[in-house]
């Protein structure tokens, strides 16, 4: 069966390169194009579509509104499509708390059409994989029922890689991170500009430091480091000492960065002294890293599938033998914690 998309974007042009590029794929079909919500609420109800996409500037009812109130009375998958500005980290972050599964930025300076349209094809199918939506509150974890997490060793590195659903499954992970937690290294799929909104919304809620990585930075205890969008973030080891680097060579599994990026540099860096962890998320990006990492000695888990959004990305590092154990998303930290401690 097709995947049915409908498009929602007041331009014209842009609703014609998304159905063409779209259009592309045998998996997917456009069923219609909406220039503004309200138009756009007739055709969910007249074409039935797995998916929208939905543009967040338009006439009469912005994006946002349209999202609340479609998510209250008819909730579906939607995937955000805008070219928003130096905002537009914290509008995605609303979009997703609104219930929102992706986002993508329309091309520019970061993307082109094609890398956009490879990015979106990706997207509307893990979108229509998607069960149950998972939205994320950024408010401080009240750590009730919680296991108070001690930490014996902290020469350990932990890289985590996710995708569809990982800004909820990450904020669960390391709201339990002690504050001498082991440095962490983290390859969320998001466009340019919206990681550094996402890290300073995390850093806003966790006891660790949190934040949005920097070329040539190093790695230390109580910190996590979240690759930036549009670039793929490496480890680099000095004497004893890690530190990150950056760069913007080819995406991988259309993205960048990409989780297998982060991961092959950690298993040759860093060997047995990492953890490594695949959360939620469609495709394979990360499992062959992980693999490699488990072979350097490392532990590794990954997210059950009763707790993922989407169990594509966990489901392939299983499938190749790059896992320790599988967790639900509750106890991954506890886990990680155990093997950082061994």
């Amino acid at each position: 069966m097709t995947i049915k998309v409908l498009i929602i974007d007041d331009s014209a042009i842009v609703r014609n390169v998304l159905s063409k590029e779209l259009s592309l794929d045998p998996e997917i079909e456009v069923v219609g194009i909406a220039s503004d919500p309200i138009i756009g609420r007739d055709k969910i109800v007249q074409l039935r579509p797995d998916v929208i996409t939905l543009d967040i500037e338009m006439p009469r009812m912005d994006g946002l509104q349209f999202l609340e109130k479609l998510m209250k009375h008819y909730p579906m998958p939607v995937i955000v499509v805008s070219s928003l500005g130096k905002a537009g980290g914290e509008v995605a972050l609303r979009a997703i708390e609104l219930g929102a599964v992706e986002f993508v930025t329309k091309p520019g300076s970061a993307y082109s059409v094609g890398d956009m349209a490879d990015q979106l094809v990706d997207k509307i199918k893990a979108a229509a994989a998607v069960k149950t939506f998972k939205t994320v509150s950024f408010c401080p974890h009240s750590g009730g029922g919680t296991k108070a997490l001690a930490v014996k060793a902290t020469k350990k590195i932990i890289a985590i890689g996710a995708s569809t659903g990982g800004t909820e499954a990450l904020k669960e992970i390391l709201v339990k991170m002690p504050v001498n937690a082991p440095a962490m290294v983290i390859v969320q799929h998001m466009p340019q500009s919206f990681t550094k909104a996402f890290a300073t919304r995390l850093n806003g809620v966790c006891k660790i430091e949190v934040k949005e990585a920097e070329h040539g930075e190093y790695l230390s205890v109580g910190k996590a480091l979240i690759a930036p969008g549009n670039f793929h973030m490496e480890i680099e080891r000095s004497g004893s000492d890690y530190f990150v680097k950056l760069n913007s060579d080819p995406m991988v599994h259309h993205q960048r960065p990409a989780v297998d990026i982060l991961f092959n540099s950690v298993a040759k860096m860093a060997g047995k002294n990492a953890v490594g962890c695949v959360l939620t998320g469609m495709g394979k990006d990360g499992a062959a890293g992980l693999l490699n990492m488990k072979n350097a000695g490392a532990n590794t888990v990954v997210q059950d599938e009763k707790t993922c959004v989407v169990f594509g990305m966990p489901k392939e590092a299983i499938a190749r033998g790059a896992v320790t154990v599988v967790k639900p998303l509750n106890l991954i930290s506890e886990t990680i914690i155990d093997f950082a401690n061994k």
